[in-house]
């Protein structure tokens, strides 16, 4: 009777649990992305075939698939699956676990896998608890963790562990799972829709799923079809919120404060995320993206700043890499603005788009290959190294743009000296269109 009523619970918790673990892949070929290492013959996905897994450490951010990819691993093991969360498991619970796989080696021989989850919130007297069990491979330790394991795993339970870095799901990923979660709860979803959940799930499946199943909602439950308007409102609806801010309006408050050159502002923002959970690398590429969107060549050292802030991010990781965010922050919020980097790409784009231009000129082609010279490829190219300046009067692009200026450098920090050096050589080009002077014969290599 106790087995009829679990079974029952159990039936009454799959209908009701989130579609992120109803969508939970039961085989490998069902899991979405990480072909690197789950694809056909790879070293990863052969071993968990044969069952002749050693112990891991799976490395990777939130909702990339390590806790699915561990369960996985579950379903192709004969051996016994254990599950421990190392925010609640004690060294107690580990002893036990390993009395457990003690006795069950001895009298069923059968091994143990343990699977342990944020295994970097064990502290070293847990780790240490672990550590001769999985050296002399009484248990096989999947570990999934968030942060580098360099930092916070025991040296020397990770080299006796495989480490497996996990990224987080391509956008094309992310579609194929919401195609695959509107199909399971029975419903369409448009293109828009789609494209709109996947680009601000930001590579976290859960994230996605999570949206989708409240959009669904939104749109009418099962026959509906999932629209861009229910989309954007499930994001709402579901609580990118991380105590009472709002992810959102929390990281737009971040970046205009930057971009309004506030750097108290932008360090309180940066201190808010940060209290609150929010992923340092989400914070480091919003940064990484603003050094050129708002800043650009009005301060081209911002760039390098704010990668290297990222990178830190990954070398080092938090609570150390706050540091390296809040010199970013700083370093970004006082330096010179200017968007002219955005404005000339997405104009130079909008051309290309409309077909313009697509003819290189003939003194641009390549000339170096047999028979280029008899097409007149690369006749009358002038070589810019070959005038004292390093530079000629030259047409670059197409004929039928010529006069385009789609880089227009601002007066602020290192811009202004590109706006004096551009007016020089528009000078220059102006005489010379005047006195017919082509500038330098020399044309070099021809290159």
């Amino acid at each position: 009777m106790s087995d009829l009523f679990e079974s029952a619970a159990e039936e009454v918790m799959k209908r009701r649990a989130p579609l992120a673990a109803r969508l939970r892949p039961r085989r490998l070929d069902d899991l979405v992305g990480h072909e690197e290492l789950l694809g056909a013959e790879a070293p990863l996905r052969t071993l968990i075939e044969a069952d002749r897994l050693t112990s891991i450490i799976l490395w990777g951010p939130p909702g990339c698939g390590k806790t699915t990819l561990a369960r996985l691993i579950a379903n192709h093991t004969d051996k016994e699956f254990i599950t421990l969360s190392a925010v609640s498991a004690s060294v107690k619970d580990v002893r036990f676990v390993i009395q457990e796989a003690q006795r069950r080696l001895g009298e069923r021989s059968i091994g143990t896998i343990l699977f342990l989850d944020e295994v970097h919130r064990f502290n070293k007297a847990q780790q240490d608890a672990l550590l001769p069990s999985v050296e002399d491979g009484l248990l096989i330790l999947i570990g999934a963790t968030t942060e580098n394991p360099y930092f916070e795993v025991n040296a020397p339970l990770l080299s006796r562990s495989n480490l497996f870095r996990l990224n987080e799901l391509t956008d094309a990923a992310i579609k194929e799972l919401l195609l695959r979660g509107a199909t399971h709860e029975e419903a369409a979803i448009t293109s828009e829709a789609t494209e709109h959940l996947a680009q601000r799930a930001d590579g976290d499946a859960r994230r996605a799923l999570t949206a989708l199943e409240v959009a669904v909602v939104l749109a009418g439950g099962k026959g509906a079809n999932v629209e861009l308007q229910h989309a954007e409102h499930a994001l709402d609806a579901r609580a990118h919120r991380y105590g009472e801010d709002e992810h959102y309006d929390v990281i737009s408050a971040f970046i205009k404060s930057i971009r309004g050159s506030d750097v108290d502002a932008g360090l309180y923002w940066l201190a808010r995320m940060l209290e609150a959970g929010e992923d340092a690398r989400f914070i480091a590429r919003r940064l990484v993206i603003l050094a050129s969107e708002d800043i650009g060549m009005a301060d081209p050292m911002s760039l390098l700043v704010a990668d290297a802030a990222a990178r830190a991010v990954e070398f080092v990781g938090l609570p150390e890499a706050q540091l390296n965010l809040a010199q970013a922050v700083i370093h970004l919020a006082t330096a010179p603005k200017s968007n002219s980097a955005l404005v000339a790409i997405t104009q130079a784009r909008s051309d290309v788009k409309k077909g313009v231009g697509r003819r290189v000129p003939v003194h641009l082609r390549d000339g170096h290959y047999s028979g280029a010279q008899d097409l007149g490829h690369g006749a009358g190219y002038v070589y810019p190294h070959g005038n004292e300046e390093g530079w000629v009067d030259q047409q670059y692009l197409p004929d039928e743009i010529t006069h385009e200026r789609y880089y227009s450098p601002t007066r602020h920090g290192h811009e202004a000296e590109l706006s004096a050096l551009q007016h020089r050589w528009r000078v220059v080009n102006s005489s010379t269109e005047n006195t017919g002077d082509s500038g330098s014969d020399d044309q070099g290599d021809n290159k």
